[in-house]
């Protein structure tokens, strides 16, 4: 695991590599990423499922999303490093979190997403697009 995009939980206990180009790099600020981060926005990588390969088992964490689906969120049960997120809207689709990679700097945000949700004290890049909610995604959410 030596190539392109890889990552990991805090422990080592899982690993993963990303196969190909991800689709987008965007800034989340939804109250569930809040909430999971503890923070006021994540930065998501989306890709398709397939792309994924990973190494070590996961456990998860579902709860309904802002669409009335199910989010999965997916980290490591030792050290509780959180590593992607999958659910119903998406489908075949998930979000790995940047800053699982061990290179976060290999990725830049697009947009930022859910800015209806942001709090006042997160400084978010002003130059790059923001939606209040998803941003158009042929074929992904349509």
């Amino acid at each position: 695991m030596n190539e392109g995009l890889v990552g990991g939980c805090l422990c080592g206990a899982i690993r993963y590599r990303i196969k190909g180009e991800p689709m987008w790099v965007s800034q989340c600020c939804c109250r569930d990423c809040q909430k999971a981060t503890g923070t006021g926005h994540t930065t998501i990588i989306g890709m398709h499922k397939d792309q994924l390969d990973m190494e070590g088992e996961p456990a998860t964490f579902t709860n309904t999303g802002d669409t009335g689906g199910s989010v999965t969120r997916h980290f490591c049960g030792t050290c509780g490093g959180r590593l992607y997120t999958s659910g119903d809207a998406p489908g075949d689709h998930i979000m790995v979190q940047a800053g699982s990679l061990d290179d976060p700097g290999q990725v830049s945000p697009e947009n930022c997403i859910y800015v209806k949700d942001r709090v006042s004290w997160d400084m978010l890049d002003e130059s790059l697009p923001h939606f209040p909610g998803l941003p158009p995604r042929p074929g992904i959410l349509d």
